[in-house]
Order: structure tokens, then sequence, then C-alpha cells
């Protein structure tokens, strides 16, 4: 059975950091691309930061320079550090694993940016 199990959301306020946390199981996770989505209320779920098998990470636009995404194959998790952080991040923030046309999603967790 495959989990992807999100950690690491929560308030903050603007200018702040978190880190988030995804924990893998059920797949062998050094060869998927693992990617963090996040899905803000009444939009569309949207891109925010993608690393491949082979360790080449690619941003949306929107989170260049802040967010930094890495993975951990040893302990089949991937991280997303979030810096600087705006009160548009707001949203439910997804971890996603792909490989080909094979797709798994976290259950998501919460990040607010808010004074």
């Amino acid at each position: 059975q495959v989990q992807l199990v999100e950690s690491g959301g929560g308030l903050v306020q603007p200018g702040g950091s978190l880190r988030l946390s995804c924990a893998a199981s059920g797949i062998m996770f050094r060869i998927y691309n693992m990617g963090w989505y996040r899905q803000a209320p009444g939009k569309q779920r949207e891109l925010v930061a993608v690393i491949t098998s082979g360790g080449i990470t690619n941003y949306a636009d929107s989170v260049k320079g802040r967010f930094t995404i890495s993975r951990d194959n040893a302990k089949n998790t991937v991280s997303l550090q979030m810096n600087s952080l705006k009160p548009e991040d707001t949203a439910v923030y997804y971890c996603y694993a792909g490989r080909t046309t094979i797709g798994y999603w976290g259950q998501g967790t919460q990040v607010t940016v808010s004074s």
C-alpha cells in the first residue's frame, strides 16, 4: 500500500519560515519524481516544486529564490524549505510521487501565513 504522509504545516507570520516533509512508503522511492503542489481556497491545484529521481529541481516562478525542495533517498523523504513566506502562500500543500503514468498523492498539510 502506497502512503505519502506530509508534516510540518502550520501558522506562520509573513516573512517566516516552515519546513514541510513527506514520508513515502510502499514505493521504490529513488526512482520516483517527487513534487509539492498547493491548493488555495477557490483556486486550482498548482505545482510548487519538483525534484526528479536524478535530483534535478524546478520551481514555480512565484516561489523561486524562497523555497527549496530536497530529497533523501535513504530515508524515503522529500522536504520543502519555505522561507520569506507571504500571505499568498497560504494553501493546503500536497506531496506527489510520479513515474511515467503512475502518480500518488498525500492527504495534504495546511500552511497559513498570517499576522
